[in-house]
């Protein structure tokens, strides 16, 4: 059986195989889950293998409507230990880097788990020592085995989306709430252009939020406020499209301390993607004042090098999503 065939079945197992974990409480679980069928699962069987081996925030303004590349290198440093060394006392050890984070959800795959729903330190004797670094490619195949996988044995669970760059990428598992399913779909250094390129994994999830953050390495790219802007119209067109039913949720760009990144231009870029959000129907969620520090740049604690998040980052950014969910 791949390992595609055995995360599905774990997936709908719901804690059925030893040593799964539980999407939701006992207590919550429907009642009504899918059971794990030779056909559900021969149907998923025949996909292809994978390639290769604190005071916290201020309010954010959150417009919710009634209306229900090219390949790039990983961008450093895409690692977690960048992110905030000092805060790494105390916890179980995990993944620092994205060769470190590769391979412990291609060994989460192989084994019928899926990685969100694991101890941090799952798998360490696999990614302890890992130094290859994996190409665009493999993390886009990656990513879609997740999906593909997630698309049949999600059963009546809920699916929350992550859809980004490094930002999304590396969001902290233990903040992602235990009542639902999670697909991380971030990879460090995408732009909105190679998200475009990928979105079609996502077509047989069916997720009730999806989460949106790109554009950032677009800037550093020196693409075009035009560009930029199109592709995130296509990106919510498509996801229209694919998932009627889900709560669509773009995020604004997030500001930095990056002279060559000034806020100004990420305020207008901003506005421009708010104001195409609406004419789409879909949400839009400025971050911006959650952000902020009183010069009106990225504030110094919470990120770790002027645009990548710290943990106070992201526990910044997961309290204003939960305020709106």
């Amino acid at each position: 059986m791949s390992s595609v065939c055995l995360l599905a079945v774990g997936l709908m197992a719901q804690g059925q195989a030893p040593g799964w974990q539980l999407a939701v409480p006992l207590s919550r679980v429907p009642r009504n889950l899918p059971t794990a069928t030779d056909s559900r699962i021969s149907q998923l069987c025949n996909v292809s293998k994978l390639v290769g081996d604190r005071a916290l925030v201020a309010t954010a303004e959150f417009s919710r409507l009634e209306v229900n590349r090219q390949g790039v290198i990983p961008d450093r440093p895409a690692t977690r230990n960048a992110i905030d060394p000092a805060a790494k006392t105390n916890r179980l050890p995990e993944p620092l880097t994205g060769e470190q984070l590769y391979v412990q959800r291609l060994a989460a795959l192989q084994t019928g788990k899926i990685y969100t729903r694991l101890p941090a330190n799952s798998f360490q004797q696999e990614w302890r020592d890992a130094t290859a670094t994996p190409t665009y490619e493999q993390w886009v195949n990656l990513l879609a085995q997740e999906a593909n996988a997630m698309a049949v044995g999600q059963g009546s669970s809920e699916l929350t989306v992550l859809l980004g760059d490094s930002i999304s990428l590396w969001f902290p598992s233990e903040l992602m709430m235990d009542d639902r399913f999670w697909l991380n779909q971030g990879i460090s250094g995408d732009t909105t252009s190679g998200i475009l390129r990928r979105i079609s994994a996502l077509d047989e999830t069916r997720p009730d939020t999806i989460h949106v953050m790109a554009g950032i390495n677009d800037l550093r790219r020196g693409a075009t406020d035009i560009e930029i802007v199109g592709n995130l119209r296509e990106i919510m067109r498509r996801l229209k499209q694919a998932h009627p039913q889900a709560q669509i949720i773009i995020h604004s760009i997030l500001p930095t301390r990056l002279a060559a990144l000034p806020t100004d231009r990420i305020r207008r870029l901003n506005y421009n993607i708010s104001t195409v959000a609406e004419e789409e129907g879909v949400n839009f969620l400025n971050l911006q004042p959650a952000f902020l520090d009183d010069s009106g740049i990225l504030s110094r604690d919470l990120t770790t090098d002027g645009i990548h998040l710290s943990d106070r980052g992201y526990r910044a950014w997961h309290k204003v999503m939960a305020s709106i969910l």
